[in-house]
């Protein structure tokens, strides 16, 4: 198998910058993604049996990876919820899948989402992952438009090494992800003019 294009422009160009920009004495210090985590969650349909089956099938489709279910912890009566009933699916891409899904998402994925002006770019833990939700899953090209049942959201968790979220937002930067410009940027840019 052939190494991913974005894995490759990551070793060659992405550690080289992030290690001139932070001043990494050593190539390993360099924060790199670990996984990419896609969750849907179907609690509030009514059907939520066939719900989940739905989201199993998209997200398969969206990932090329079958997906596991995710379970209820604990019995909630004012949500009709009981303790081990089907509640979502979720989906963890390591390697040559995660470059793959991850060039899709920045380069045909986001494009299409309406009205896109960049993702926000404070979604950070504090600890350099990040993650964004997806609220219809027809922006993906992988789903035949005529054939949704259900519009279905994703959350999308991107795990890195990065200690801070600063070394997190370069990193994902660096990879190409279209953060939306932040106020103090275009207040900068206004005051240069």
């Amino acid at each position: 198998m052939s190494t991913p294009t974005l894995q490759t422009y990551y070793r060659e160009k992405v550690v080289p910058a992030l290690q001139a920009k932070h001043q990494y004495e050593n190539v390993h210090q360099v924060p790199r993604l670990e996984k990419i985590v896609v969750t849907s969650c179907m609690g509030k349909h009514p059907d939520r049996k066939q719900a989940v089956e739905d989201a199993v099938a998209e997200i398969a489709k969206i990932t090329g990876q079958k997906p596991a279910m995710t379970y209820a912890r604990k019995s909630v009566a004012n949500f009709k919820l009981r303790e081990g009933e089907v509640l979502g699916a979720r989906v963890t891409l390591r390697g040559q899948r995660m470059w793959e899904f991850l060039d899709r998402f920045i380069n045909v994925t986001s494009p299409n989402i309406r009205d896109f002006r960049g993702l926000p770019s404070k979604s950070f833990d504090g600890h350099g992952n990040y993650a964004v939700g997806i609220s219809d899953q027809s922006i993906f090209p992988e789903i035949e438009l005529d054939q949704i049942k259900r519009q279905i959201g994703f959350d999308l968790i991107f795990v890195t090494t990065a200690k801070t979220d600063d070394e997190g937002r370069d990193l994902l930067a660096e990879l190409g992800i279209p953060f939306r410009a932040t106020k103090k940027a275009d207040e900068t840019q206004t005051a240069n003019a």
